[in-house]
């Protein structure tokens, strides 16, 4: 692993007098970030205030660590949230002296009658940076001296303490999970820096816990497919995949997914079903061998094994099964008569293709069945073509019809598979018609919609604007898509705790969260976006059951405006608002 740890020591305070109180800090383990390519040079920083500023600021800022910040210092965060819901915030640090050795210490939100929604529902999490580049033309080869690179504040390092150099900008991120039996009420908390040398410098917290309970996410309505990539794991850490090491280093990063809402498992039948897209190809989950005498024999063990891991952690709507038309048409199999093995083009039309997939549906529908997961097994592709896609589905009909398949389309040709297509996903600003997706949902059908390399907006990029992972929840609903996909959840670059950059999309495109189960400022956008839909939704039902026509048209008005694929100038302003009149509404 290369995690570079510059101190291991512990926090503690030594010296009180009766005149002040000396606090002796001792910075918490973490990796070395990137040097900076492109510091800033304007920032005046002897302007800066002696010793350590701090200040909340807006979620939606995602700051420079060489540029002086151009807040106004406030003291005093509050927010609304219901029993059950996470809701974040920032406090950005500076300072133009040498080395501040801070601690952040967040006591329990307490309301005025006692009740309290324990210490433990509230992370503070200082922010790394982490190498970026620009969106430019999008989708394409890069080299990475023909863009722009800079650093991206993004990573949430799971340490209480750190040292803000001179010159230096550095957020420290606040997420607060209402307990779903907290008592209605407001709550009130204080975050302590201590800061080594100085007076500690305190700020007040006011959350508003009303009278409203979120589902648990396992139960949100949300259809997120973020997919999944194990084998990024085994690689970064050096670890034999499938091994114990394997499965607990997995864990984490897996459970943070669930906790999200994410609803697909996502398996690669074959070796590289993506070719070579990622840093980590994929591996096989299911070991295809054609014996001497020409049968087959597949091994599950992989597949069983991780399928029944991820449902263990509460992902167990969908299992999606990447390739019948992989990327390349290119098939990889032992062949124990000539003791190696095989890579073969087999084309969708073509006698070898359903030579090698007949057999192997034929005996994977019999699995799926005995292991109970039949109905909720999809064969899934990814952005194949109209006559690729209409070859598969004759053989897919012919012999496990019942399994359907799932599609990320970006060839606008949804419309050819109205019955086979269980789950369909189209790029973000296609449009389905409303009487299609009227029929998808009485059929109990899924429709998504995904970004890609393609979409400068909205995306979470490592250079996004963080109000662009919310909006995506918010069009969801808005253009009345059952959730959003995008290819990649933990597909990790070489050194993704350093440089998020790839070869071939803009930065950060192939990952969301970090090594370590380190969760990011994208990540936790994104699932509050997702969190925003689901108050819908239980707002809708809620008013709809008791006839409260005045305020569902209201609450209509307001998800309407975010059926919108240009971005507009004031995004943040814009959510700022809805989630204020949602909080409104809520109170009806």
């Amino acid at each position: 692993m290369r995690i570079l740890i510059f101190s291991v020591f512990s926090i503690f305070l030594i010296g009180f007098t009766a005149c002040e109180q000396q606090t002796k800090i001792v910075v918490a383990s973490t990796y070395e970030e990137p040097v900076d390519p492109s510091p800033d040079t304007a920032s005046d920083w002897s302007r800066a205030p002696e010793g350590l500023n701090a200040s909340f600021a807006s979620n939606g800022i995602r700051f420079v660590k060489s540029k002086m910040p151009n807040v106004t210092p406030k003291n005093t965060w509050e927010a609304t949230a219901w029993r059950g819901e996470r809701v974040s915030a920032q406090l950005v640090l500076w300072s133009n002296d040498s080395i501040s050795k801070v601690r952040a210490k967040v006591s329990g939100f307490e309301s005025g009658s006692g009740d309290n929604l324990g210490v433990e529902s509230t992370k503070a999490r200082f922010v790394k940076y982490v190498i970026t580049d620009e969106f430019a033309d999008g989708c394409g080869y890069r080299k990475p001296e023909d863009f722009d690179a800079s650093l991206a504040a993004d990573a949430l390092d799971r340490v209480a303490s750190y040292a803000v150099k001179a010159s230096e900008t550095r957020p420290l991120w606040l997420t607060i999970d209402v307990p779903s039996d907290a008592k209605p009420g407001l709550y009130k908390s204080t975050l302590a820096l201590e800061v080594e040398g100085e007076k500690d410098k305190n700020f007040t917290l006011e959350l508003n816990v009303q009278d409203r309970v979120l589902p648990k996410p396992e139960e949100w309505k949300f259809h997120l497919d973020l997919w999944q990539n194990p084998y990024a794991v085994a690689r970064y850490f050096g670890v034999e995949a499938w091994s114990n090491e394997h499965w607990e280093l997995v864990k984490p990063g897996m459970e943070r997914l669930a906790n999200a809402g994410q609803k697909v498992i996502t398996v690669s039948l074959n070796k590289r079903p993506w070719g070579g897209q990622t840093f980590d190809p994929f591996g096989a989950m299911i070991d295809w061998q054609k014996k001497a005498d020409g049968t087959w024999h597949y091994d599950y063990t992989v597949f069983d094994n991780w399928v029944q891991f991820m449902m263990d952690l509460g992902i167990k709507q969908q299992i999606n099964c990447y390739s019948m038309v992989p990327w390349g048409n290119e098939i990889y199999y032992f062949d124990e008569k000539e003791n190696k093995e095989i890579k073969v083009k087999a084309a969708p039309g073509t006698k070898i293709y359903e030579d090698l997939w007949v057999p192997f549906l034929k005996q994977f529908k019999l699995h799926l069945e005995e292991k109970g997961w039949y109905g909720i097994t999809r064969m899934a592709m990814d952005e194949r073509g109209p006559e690729e896609m209409k070859a598969m589905l004759g053989i897919l009909e012919d012999h496990a019809p019942e399994l359907g398949f799932s599609l990320a389309d970006n060839h606008k040709s949804y419309k050819l598979y109205p019955d086979q297509m269980k789950d369909l996903s189209v790029a973000f600003g296609a449009t389905v018609d409303a009487e299609d997706l009227s029929l998808r949902k009485q059929r109990g059908y899924i429709s998504t919609h995904y970004v890609c390399c393609a979409d400068k907006f909205p995306n979470v990029f490592t250079f996004s604007d963080p109000s662009e992972g919310v909006f995506i929840g918010w069009y969801s609903i808005a253009a009345e898509f059952d959730g959003f996909l995008h290819w990649s959840y933990n597909s990790w670059v070489e050194n993704p705790l350093q440089d998020s950059r790839f070869r071939t999309w803009p930065a950060g495109d192939t990952y969301l969260v970090y090594p370590g189960n380190r969760s990011s400022i994208r990540f936790e956008t994104l699932r509050e976006g997702i969190q925003d839909a689901e108050k819908v939704r239980v707002l809708r039902e809620d008013f709809s059951s008791r006839n409260m026509q005045e305020e569902l048209a209201a609450l209509n008005t307001l998800v309407n405006q975010f059926n919108i694929t240009e971005k507009p100038e004031n995004l943040e302003q814009m959510l700022r608002d809805a989630k204020h009149q949602i909080n409104t509404l809520s109170e009806k």
